[in-house]
């Protein structure tokens, strides 16, 4: 049984829930990671189709991997963990921000989160866990862009929002 650390806005730990209950609306606010991983020229970025078996966001397009840490685990910990779980690679990960955000799927399940943001560079073979990712594929930042604008309804709300933030860094700043 998967544990999910509660925190308050500041981090501070408020304990522990189990992952699916954590999830049910009204859900509260728990600690994540985001990972985008970018090719060398940062001319693309790697995006991920959510499995179907996921309760929240099942089939939608996302950034590579997000997950929540283990108790006890560090941020930074965690991504690197979960990158080769996910996606069979490793690669350098830098943090670059964290946000908290709150988005409701449906009536029962939802994300209420404090996601801290890696962003690191990779070329070579994805190897997705089916259980996690029903797809994978390298995309142009600009047709990322524009599909966004044309297509919101098929990313999930936290990529839309951590993209939002990344397009407006300078890509020096990771």
């Amino acid at each position: 049984m998967t544990q999910v650390v509660l925190v308050d806005e500041a981090d501070k730990l408020l304990g522990l829930k189990e992952k699916f209950l954590t999830h049910h609306n009204p859900v509260p606010l728990h600690r994540a990671i985001s990972i985008i991983i970018y090719n060398h020229d940062q001319s693309q970025i790697l995006i991920t189709k959510r499995a179907k078996n996921k309760p929240t966001w099942p089939g939608y397009w996302s950034n590579a991997v997000c997950t929540h840490p283990l108790p006890n685990e560090s941020y930074l910990a965690c991504a690197q963990r979960r990158l080769v779980e996910e996606l069979g690679f490793a690669c350098e990960l830098k943090e670059v921000f964290h946000f908290i955000y709150e988005a409701q799927f449906d009536e029962t399940w939802g994300e209420h989160e404090l996601d801290h943001v890696f962003v690191g560079e990779y070329e070579g073979e994805v190897k997705p866990d089916p259980a996690e990712v029903a797809e994978s594929k390298w995309i142009k930042i600009e047709d990322l862009q524009k599909d966004l604008v044309n297509h919101p309804d098929l990313y999930t709300p936290w990529f839309k929002i951590i993209f939002g933030k990344l397009v407006s860094l300078e890509r020096s700043e990771f």
